[in-house]
């Protein structure tokens, strides 16, 4: 119930965020004034949505919103991996077809996001919509020798780009590893026994009989991973785009696959900020489901409300993880309903209409925090 001491609280233009392609927070600063072009890279929709899918999504639900509060028009897209290895095995092991476990799994999940008050993305684009420009995409790296076929398949050259082994600047495990050792594997890198160098990824991968395929010039195949979300970002967003988000799990090898793919396509600069949140640990070990320690989100919603179960992704900063345990919930579910039970006490009252020298100096506090 509005008093009628109106106040203008008021926007502040600087506004300062943490890049991981820095390491340290920087000014926010729009490639367009007033707009700002944001990619989070979505879910691969072979299972049921688990609590660290959700920390992702509510994480960068909470930074769209907060660009729009701060009156930017925000353009984002989160893109769904619908074909990969893991979507293929279940495939198989199930004798169900790909597309109607991608379909099911994509239901699931906007379901859950919805409960969770997610707000709708801009667009939520498919990986199987882009294989056209995904086969455009690696024919140009090979015409700019930033990419080679080699029996039906076409990889990703790292010697091509000086500077892969310092995108995001890795911390080595061992004081001793060599340049050369580097990188990390993934079912991109782990394929192919012909490659150049062990450190290539795939971008485009040789059908192996009985996997879903699609027509190319190096024959039949499929698209590997890390090249799908490059595909989407400069269709949907362009060459540059202000903000990639993801989950810390994506730095490597991925995020840095997508640099410098997208980087020797467009001989630009990719993203200026990449944001990166934090994970939901079991026992202080990431929750997965190839660790088969994850708990879905629909499972705990049988116990508790949608947004005791956002409030308790958000009690920790987007960057650092909650350490879940089947008790987690009661602290959050106590601490919502006091946080409800203080606005419906401050709905309910019925403010004075005489000036209030507190409500200045709480105003005034307000002011100065932003």
């Amino acid at each position: 119930k509005p008093s009628s001491q109106s106040f203008n609280l008021g926007v502040s233009t600087i506004m300062k965020i943490y890049n991981s392609l820095t390491f340290q927070k920087e000014e926010f600063v729009p490639l367009e004034l007033g707009k700002v072009k944001m990619y989070v890279c979505g879910v691969t929709v072979y299972g049921i949505p688990h609590l660290g899918h959700a920390k992702s999504a509510v994480a960068f639900d909470l930074i769209h919103k907060y660009l729009k509060f701060k009156g930017y028009k925000v353009n984002i897209v989160k893109n769904y991996t619908d074909i990969d290895d893991k979507i293929i095995k279940s495939s198989q092991e199930s004798k169900e077809d790909y597309r109607t476990i991608s379909n099911r799994h994509i239901g699931e999940y906007e379901e859950i996001m919805d409960l969770l008050n997610v707000e709708k993305d801009t667009r939520n684009p498919r990986a199987t919509e882009v294989i056209d420009l995904i086969i455009k995409f690696a024919q140009e790296l090979i015409s700019k020798g930033h990419a080679y076929e080699r029996n039906g398949s076409v990889y990703f050259s790292v010697k091509s780009f000086p500077n892969y082994s310092s995108i995001l600047q890795r911390i080595k495990d061992h004081d001793n590893e060599s340049e050369e050792e580097d990188y990390m594997v993934d079912q991109d890198t782990a394929f192919g026994e012909d490659k150049l160098d062990k450190r290539d990824f795939a971008l485009w991968k040789k059908m192996k009989e009985g996997e879903p395929y699609w027509e190319s010039p190096w024959g039949n195949g499929r698209p590997g991973w890390h090249i799908e979300c490059s595909v989407m970002i400069l269709n949907y967003l362009g060459e540059t785009i202000d903000i990639h988000g993801g989950g810390q799990d994506l730095k490597f090898p991925h995020h840095r696959n997508e640099i410098a793919q997208s980087e020797s396509y467009s001989g630009k600069e990719f993203a200026k900020y990449f944001l990166h949140n934090g994970y939901v640990n079991v026992n202080n070990e990431k929750m997965s489901k190839s660790l088969n320690n994850f708990f879905t989100v629909a499972d705990i919603l049988k116990d508790y409300d949608p947004m005791v179960i956002r409030w308790y992704l958000i009690s920790s900063h987007y960057r650092s993880s909650n350490n879940y345990t089947p008790d987690s919930m009661e602290p959050a579910k106590k601490t919502y309903n006091r946080l409800i039970n203080t606005i419906n006490k401050v709905n309910d009252t019925e403010f004075s209409e005489e000036p209030s020298k507190q409500l200045d100096v709480l105003i005034n506090k307000i002011i100065e925090s932003k």
